[in-house]
This record gives structure tokens, sequence and C-alpha cells, in this order.
């Protein structure tokens, strides 16, 4: 399974973003899918998801300022960040959960939010 992740780049604060991982894969069979991000010199947090049933859970960090989303479609997965904040730069990583292969981890994109 091939997790395709893009949409990184230079973003001034409070400007936007949309990331997408574009997967190999049909999205029926993942349980879980999601984003994580890791900050400089941090570990991977988790910051968006979505369960089975298109239930969404955000980081207290970005509530209302990031939405996950699906296209069941295009096999694809975003995540729309507004309000973005210099805090939020790093690298954001795709990752479903499949109920029979386990977890898969797309490449990771930049995201660099300058003051």
């Amino acid at each position: 399974v091939q997790l395709q992740a893009s949409g990184g780049g230079l973003v001034q604060a409070g400007g936007s973003l949309t990331l997408s991982c574009e997967v190999s894969r049909d999205l029926s069979y993942s349980d879980d899918m999601g984003w994580y991000h890791q900050a400089p010199g941090n570990q991977r947090a988790l910051v968006a998801s979505l369960d089975s049933d298109g239930r969404p859970d955000y980081a207290q960090s970005v509530e209302g300022r990031f939405r996950v989303s699906r296209d069941n479609t295009k096999n694809t997965l975003y995540l729309i960040m507004n309000n973005l904040r210099p805090e939020d730069t790093g690298q954001y990583y795709c990752y479903l959960m499949w109920r029979d292969y386990g977890q898969t981890w797309g490449q990771g994109t930049l995201v660099t939010v300058s003051s």
C-alpha cells in the first residue's frame, strides 16, 4: 500500500494550506486515518483523525483551524489548515490503519509558517 502526501509549502502566519494524501487502496478497508505533525526536534503528534464512521477528532492545538476529510472516489485524505501559526511548522505525515494490514505511513510533507 502506497501513501503519497503533498501540498506542503511556505506560508505566512494566518494563511492556509491543504495537504493531500493519495492512497493506492480503497479507503473503505481502513478503520482509522489521519495526520501527524512533527515539529523540528519533537516527536510526531497526532493532530487530526477520522474513524471508520467518518467522525473527526482533533488535537486541541488545531481545533477550529484544521479540518480532516476524505474523498472515497479518489482514495484521498485531506487536511485543510487555516489560520496557520508558526508553531504549525514541521513535517506532516498521513497514516491509515487497515483492518487486514496494519498501519501505513506517507512520506511526509513540509509546512513552514513564517511570522
